[in-house]
């Protein structure tokens, strides 16, 4: 990736001209990085089980390709990455994004619904990023990005398996942040709170969690490609309530959660409303973009 001097001497990474790859890119966050990524410059290989379901926008794009990929494969992401570099160079950055959040109390969770968000959220996580560690090393160069989440930091009631996904992927990646130290390759984690996409249907409320849109994350994950970080919250103010959490004593936290009814945005969706989109993501088996 080629860089530019920026504000205050700060030298930001160009996007125009990289090769960027997806999964769970044809909707949601994954779809709205994409359109962020293209309109940018960068040539982006989306990975996603249902590419019928790209945005018009998308599926004409010339600098956008999409290849059907099942990522709890891993014989299968790894054949997209092949795919990707043989066609269109080597990957600059690594996204890995696909993503389900089935809802429900632990105890009413069939087995195969802690599987199926395991294999996705997870597991497809981390074969993706070693996968591209593989390839970057021996370059010199390269970024991942994991999409996390704020229940990678905090654990929410109704989510328990969702929240230790999540809990996973930041830790992993904070892991092999510290295997690249001075490799040259970066890696990143992105936690944004709820965001407006068909994965946040029929949430509880609280005055507590701002949600976002998925051109908001977007526009943090572009940011983030032109001047590496590792913590990417979204909305930023995170950072703060995530520290205060860290600081106090976790009863002071938990009657923070309870008072505000953020432990409730998650507990109390309504299952009614989210049928259509569980059934889809997990009776399906289908991977979805965040």
């Amino acid at each position: 990736m080629g860089q530019a001097r920026g504000r205050f001497g700060r030298r930001e990474r160009t996007v125009a001209g990289t090769v960027v790859t997806i999964t769970g890119g044809a909707r949601g966050i994954g779809a709205a990085t994409a359109t962020a990524l293209a309109e940018t410059g960068a040539t982006v290989a989306i990975a996603d089980l249902e590419p019928a379901a790209l945005p018009e926008r998308l599926r004409d794009h010339p600098r956008v390709h999409c290849w059907r990929v099942d990522v709890t494969d891993p014989a299968a992401y790894t054949r997209f990455l092949d795919a990707v570099e043989d066609t269109l160079g080597p990957a600059d950055v690594v996204i890995n994004n696909a993503g389900i959040m089935p809802l429900g109390r632990i105890d009413d969770e069939p087995d195969e619904v802690t599987a199926k968000q395991l294999a996705i959220n997870l597991h497809a996580v981390i074969h993706g990023s070693r996968e591209a560690v593989r390839r970057m090393r021996a370059r010199g160069r390269g970024h991942i990005i994991n999409l996390a989440s704020e229940a990678g930091q905090i654990g929410f009631e109704g989510a328990a398996t969702y929240c230790a996904t999540k809990h996973g992927v930041v830790g992993f990646s904070d892991a092999v942040r510290a295997e690249l130290h001075r490799t040259g390759v970066d890696i990143s984690v992105v936690m944004p709170s709820v965001v407006r996409t068909e994965l946040a249907t029929g949430l509880g409320e609280s005055r507590a969690i701002r949600a976002v849109t998925p051109e908001e994350v977007a526009a943090a994950i572009l940011e983030t490609i032109r001047k590496p970080r590792f913590d990417v919250y979204v909305p930023r103010d995170l950072v703060v309530a995530n520290v205060l959490g860290a600081l106090l004593p976790r009863r002071a936290s938990d009657a923070l959660l309870r008072a505000s009814g953020a432990h409730r945005v998650l507990g109390a969706a309504d299952h009614a409303v989210r049928k259509e989109y569980e059934s889809r993501a997990v009776g399906a088996a289908r991977d979805v973009g965040h």
